[in-house]
């Protein structure tokens, strides 16, 4: 997967330290409440749609670019579903990094999901009832779209 050129750029200057990013995750239902899904190139799991801003990107013009170039599937952004830390991660190279990820409900508007680039083996739609093992967060995700809850969520601590 290729890095990003201003993670780069840091990274020249910092090593592998830890480096805070902004992330966006989305949660892509159709209308026959199924879910888009991307099984990741890196560890094979199956998550939902997610990347990292460019700078000065908002996001939800992030979120809408990195659905379109992972799966090939068009997007708008709802709402925000929430707003969250993830965990510290350690990635092969060393690289240590965290995000400030702002999780979206999305809607498609066109495309057909496939493949579109090499962050992926595998892109689908899953019916809501019947989805792979997710990572907890996106669990958490899916759990509070199915509760019909509206509100944005976040920590207060």
């Amino acid at each position: 997967m290729p890095i990003p050129e201003f993670i780069v750029d840091i990274r020249k200057k910092i090593g592998h330290d830890l480096l805070w990013l902004p992330g966006v995750t989305g949660l892509v239902v159709d209308d026959a409440q199924r879910v888009l899904l991307v099984r990741r190139a890196d560890d094979l799991r199956w998550t939902l749609v997610t990347g990292c801003l460019d700078p000065g990107e908002q996001p939800a013009a992030g979120i809408v670019r990195e659905i379109l170039e992972e799966t090939g599937v068009t997007a708008r952004a709802e709402r925000v579903l929430a707003v969250d830390v993830t965990s510290q991660h350690t990635h092969p190279n060393g690289d240590e990094t965290v995000f400030l990820d702002v999780g979206f409900v999305c809607a498609p508007t066109g495309g057909s999901a496939r493949v579109n680039d090499d962050e992926s083996v595998d892109v689908g739609w899953f019916p809501i009832a019947e989805l792979p093992a997710l990572p907890e967060r996106h669990e958490k995700y899916v759990r509070r779209y199915l509760d019909g809850i509206e509100t944005t969520w976040f920590a207060e601590a």
